[in-house]
């Protein structure tokens, strides 16, 4: 099943159970990172250990070039015949801003901003992570796109936590 799921830590045994995905990309803190769920290939697990942040911060791990580069290499290695799950600690911001960077990825130039439009419409609470779209907007040679798309999606609906949320690839013409 072509489709991208979004979600908070909270209900990932859930998400594991229900979609039986093929890939599953981790995004929280190096301190609270955890281990490859019982069951699942740790060869198809990227766990990203980064902070929540946007702009350096003493004693935090800020994401960076290189944690992108890893989730697209990761991400164009998953055939898309079972769902991708990527979570983090909330479902708001790096996981949201991770899954737009797959999706971008797999979407011609010219989509950022459809994308983004869609992503709100679906997460009205999704704060994607600036640093992470900055890098992947250099990365995927998107000369600003993918930021000024973010940007202009308007402000989160604030929550604590996010719900699930699915991305399906035909819906979106991927």
């Amino acid at each position: 099943m072509p489709l991208i799921l979004v979600t908070p830590l909270s209900v990932l045994p859930d998400m594991l159970r229900t979609y039986q995905p093929s890939h599953l990309i981790s995004l929280l803190s190096p301190e609270y990172m955890i281990e490859t769920p019982g069951g699942f290939p740790a060869a198809r697990h990227l766990r990203i250990a980064v902070h929540d942040i946007c702009d350096p911060e003493d004693g935090k791990c800020q994401p960076g070039e290189e944690h992108v580069a890893s989730v697209l290499e990761f991400a164009r290695g998953w055939d898309a015949k079972r769902p991708l799950i990527v979570h983090c600690w909330a479902g708001v911001s790096r996981s949201m801003a991770t899954a737009y960077t797959i999706l971008c990825d797999r979407a011609w130039r010219g989509a950022e901003f459809r994308l983004a439009r869609e992503m709100r419409a679906r997460a009205p609470h999704a704060y994607p992570n600036r640093a992470i779209i900055r890098h992947a907007d250099a990365q995927l040679e998107r000369q600003g796109a993918m930021i000024k798309a973010v940007e202009e999606m308007g402000p989160a609906v604030p929550v604590e936590e996010g719900v699930p949320v699915e991305f399906s690839l035909e819906q979106l013409g991927l």
